[in-house]
């Protein structure tokens, strides 16, 4: 015959296991940390491609679908930290074409044929999106900060 002692502390034990953690147990929460992150600019239609993708030529003809517009990237494009992290951002812009990197509380001009550095804390959970603000690379050139809550 089952002990039913046995099953009770089978019980107690069980549901124990089970409870959630109080506020004050932090143990589980991960620390801040100091992340590298390199970030490129990096052309994918420009008018100097013309020459080597004939359609271009078109496309970057006043009144087209390109005209007075570059397309460029940033790679990556979506970034994700933990709240509180330290961001040590390299930007690595290969072409002579100026950029920038523009976010709500930051702003970095990332001149050609250069590399940039900037540092910046992650201090609130959310999505922040960054652009280049150069009228020319908007709205293509884009991305996302994804801020995670600790």
């Amino acid at each position: 015959m089952v002990n039913v002692r046995y099953m009770v502390l089978a019980a107690v034990v069980t549901l124990a296991s089970c409870t959630k953690p109080t506020r004050s147990d932090t143990s589980h929460v991960p620390q801040a940390r100091s992340r590298e992150v390199v970030i490129t600019t990096v052309p994918l239609l420009t008018k100097e491609l013309a020459t080597t993708y004939p359609f271009l030529k078109t496309d970057f003809a006043k009144g087209s679908v390109l005209d007075g517009k570059e397309v460029y990237e940033f790679m990556p494009s979506t970034i994700t930290v933990d709240e509180g992290d330290t961001l040590r951002l390299t930007f690595i812009n290969p072409e002579d074409d100026p950029h920038s990197f523009v976010m709500s509380d930051l702003s970095i001009a990332i001149p050609g044929q250069s590399v940039t550095h900037a540092t910046y804390i992650a201090q609130h959970a959310g999505i922040f999106d960054f652009v280049c603000a150069i009228p020319a690379h908007m709205p293509m050139m884009h991305g996302q900060l994804v801020v995670l809550p600790r």
